[in-house]
């Protein structure tokens, strides 16, 4: 009985005893508000009782946010130059391969002429 919650909406159903355990009913989404409300009003006492601690969060946590952002962007941004650069490298060695070959073909049929004389 010393260990039971205060509040009965907390528990994970609600639990009638006629002889027998049996459950009544899962909480609704009217006791999952009720949760949340009374968690924020919690969260909002101890944010007004404690507002350094409360600022320090924002500043480490936002520090790690605005840290990860800028990696982030720096990493897109290398993606991107590579991605330009291998464009251009593939544009290259197809514009150089046509120009081989045909130096290829060329050769080949230099090379078939002369045994022809």
């Amino acid at each position: 009985m010393a260990n039971q919650p205060n509040n009965p909406l907390s528990s994970a159903a609600l639990i009638q005893k006629t002889g027998e355990d049996q459950v009544i009913s899962v909480p609704s989404a009217a006791g999952f508000i009720d949760s949340l409300e009374q968690r924020y009003q919690k969260l909002k006492e101890h944010a007004e009782a404690y507002p350094y601690v409360w600022a320090s969060y924002i500043v480490v946590y936002g520090g790690f946010g605005l840290w990860t952002t800028y990696r982030w962007r720096k990493l897109r941004r290398t993606e991107d130059s590579v991605r330009k650069l291998q464009r251009r490298l593939r544009d290259l060695i197809e514009a150089e391969q046509p120009a081989s070959s045909a130096k290829v073909v060329e050769k080949g049929s230099t090379s078939s002429v002369k045994p022809s004389k």
